[in-house]
């Protein structure tokens, strides 16, 4: 079928036709063996001349097994076959309690391509593509299949979805038909169905780097900030006799410091009413009874400016502050226990702003002010309604509510954004995948739990952002360097793989690339991936919708795998306007 071998050119060989080469369409793509005593090298047919085939070497087969590299070129006197049957399933798989199907390949149409579950599931994958490619769809039936292997049961997976427009909950929501044990749960912003979940994150969860976040912090001096805030949160959240005297302290210092400056007397009033206004107790507030010798006044009537410019009470309010002043509550250790609400963490908040050392300094004021009012449009708005106060929640009991649906466990538990800003829902994410991985972290057993957090639209989430300048880390980069020796795996599918962080892509061990076209993802992908060929990169450009060519640990050989249609199909088709169109018409016939 195959004549001599020409030449051989760095690692590629030219072969002559033989006698009987068949049609030249069935032969592009497809795998040949070079055979010669005991070498077995694989190569593939890459192009097709009148005169010669070009074949690329791929790997060699050692015994049954095969092994990725070429050590030592053929013979030039090398027998050519095409693949064995054998030989092919060594490259393509084949199913068992510890594989799964990922689809058909569209080069040998009647093989499968099986990968090993570990070997895809083990490690960070990523799957890209254009808009309407098949990522949803490929996403849902690789999923599908994973579940309805009856070789393999996968009770014990945790596979989390977070669904930028709600497009899996059809495809999943009857999984338990497939079994009684599988079950699927709906976690939203927004819940509509009955079985729906409001998504709610337990705020004593929150550590200062997610109140970052949250914050939109971005510089470090609001660090100090909202880390003095939290620990005033924390105290607070006690309400026993002690937080309520630190609070008087703190009201007293800023008092004094007001009472004591240069500032005008009418300007020292205005300041000090401020401050009650916003942070007051029943020690300190406007209707506070305050004593003296045989007679009382009330909080604002000691601050009544007399003929001579001054406070009529002075004496009396001073001496009055000065008892609520305790510089031994500065060291008063947080609770290792609490519990209050976004709405008390605003009120640590204010009573941050008039702390000593804060109110002096006009910058740090500004930041400070900065996150307040940053703080207020979350209060106002259904951002607030995600964090809650529920009592004391520990991690791992935050987890395990996640992953339960009713009594019994969910394996994949679907979590959507779809009418969360990118600025929310991106730190709603990273909260939540941060909480995910420590209590990872935080087993004995490593890797006795994995979780595959699934990242649909992808760049929403995981960006260049200025976490690590202001943090010190990125989670994100943190999980993909970090996760998979905790059984914390990314799965990360995008349209835009330009905009996602590089140190994620660059730990991505599988890759499922659907039809791409733009020059800066496609360069980009090159630059990232060194081990990609130009082969795989002029594959992926021409792909049929819902085929892709996968390549990585998982797969002896790049590969073009055509996915079948997912059952049931996900909410991820285009707008059908003809149907809505004449939709619109039939019915104004049906009126008129």
């Amino acid at each position: 079928m195959f004549g001599k071998i020409q030449f051989i050119s760095d690692n590629v060989a030219h072969v002559l036709h033989g006698e009987k080469m068949v049609e030249e369409h069935d032969l592009m793509n497809v795998h040949v063996v070079f055979e010669s005593m005991n070498q077995r090298i694989l190569g593939e047919i890459t192009e097709i001349n009148p005169e010669f085939l070009e074949i690329r070497f791929l790997g060699e087969f050692v015994g049954s097994r095969y092994l990725n590299g070429v050590i030592r070129k053929p013979h030039l006197s090398s027998n050519i076959r095409l693949i064995s049957k054998e030989e092919l399933e060594e490259l393509v798989g084949s199913e068992s309690d510890g594989s799964f199907l990922l689809g058909k390949s569209a080069i040998y149409t009647e093989s499968n391509i099986v990968p090993q579950i570990n070997d895809f599931f083990s490690n960070h994958f990523a799957i890209f593509g254009n808009t309407g490619s098949g990522k949803s769809c490929g996403v849902a039936r690789i999923l599908q299949n994973v579940f309805q292997n009856p070789k393999a049961l996968s009770y014990h997976a945790n596979l989390f979805l977070f669904d930028s427009f709600g497009e899996y909950k059809n495809a999943f929501k009857n999984i338990s038909q497939i079994d009684q044990h599988y079950q699927y749960k709906f976690i939203t912003t927004n819940p509509i169905d009955q079985e729906d979940i409001l998504l709610q994150i337990p705020v004593n969860l929150l550590k200062l780097d997610d109140w970052a976040l949250l914050l939109q912090a971005s510089s470090h001096s609001q660090l100090p900030i909202i880390e003095r805030t939290l620990r005033l949160a924390k105290i607070f959240s006690q309400a026993n006799e002690e937080a309520e005297e630190y609070k008087n302290h703190l009201i007293a210092k800023a008092l004094l410091a007001v009472l004591f400056s240069n500032q005008t007397t009418s300007r020292k009033k205005n300041e000090i009413f401020t401050i009650i206004e916003v942070c007051h107790t029943i020690d300190f507030n406007f209707d506070a009874r305050i004593s003296g010798l045989g007679y009382s006044r009330s909080f604002s009537e000691c601050f009544e400016i007399d003929s001579n410019g001054y406070f009529g009470e002075s004496v009396l309010i001073t001496d009055y502050i000065l008892k609520h002043v305790n510089d031994d509550l500065e060291t008063m250790k947080e609770p290792k226990e609490y519990s209050f609400s976004i709405f008390d963490f605003a009120k640590a908040l204010e009573f941050t702003l008039i702390s000593e050392g804060f109110q002096d300094n006009s910058q740090v004021y500004e930041d400070a002010m900065i996150l307040k009012v940053r703080l207020a449009s979350i209060m106002n708005t259904k951002v607030s309604n995600y964090f809650v106060n529920v009592g004391y929640v520990r991690i791992g009991d935050f987890v395990q509510n996640l992953i339960l649906n009713g009594r019994k466990k969910a394996q994949i538990i679907n979590v959507n954004f779809e009418d969360v800003d990118d600025v929310y829902a991106k730190v709603l994410v990273k909260i939540l995948c941060r909480l995910l991985f420590e209590f990872s972290k935080s087993l004995k057993e490593r890797a006795s739990m994995p979780f595959h957090l699934i990242l649909e639209e992808a760049h929403r989430y995981i960006q260049r952002d200025s976490d690590t300048f202001l943090l010190g880390y990125n989670i994100f980069d943190r999980i993909a360097k970090e996760g998979r020796k905790y059984g914390t795996i990314l799965g990360v599918i995008s349209q835009r793989p330009v905009e996602i962080s590089d140190t994620v892509i660059a730990q991505m061990s599988n890759f499922l690339i659907f039809k791409m076209t733009h020059p800066k993802d496609i360069k980009y992908i090159e630059e990232m991936l060194p081990n990609i060929s130009a082969d795989i990169i002029a594959k992926q450009k021409v792909l049929q919708p819902g085929t892709c060519v996968a390549f990585g640990s998982a797969f002896k050989i790049p590969m073009i795998v055509q996915l079948d249609l997912p059952n049931p199909l996900p909410y991820s088709s285009n707008c059908n306007v003809a149907y809505v169109w004449n939709a619109y018409k039939n019915k104004e016939a049906s009126s008129n």
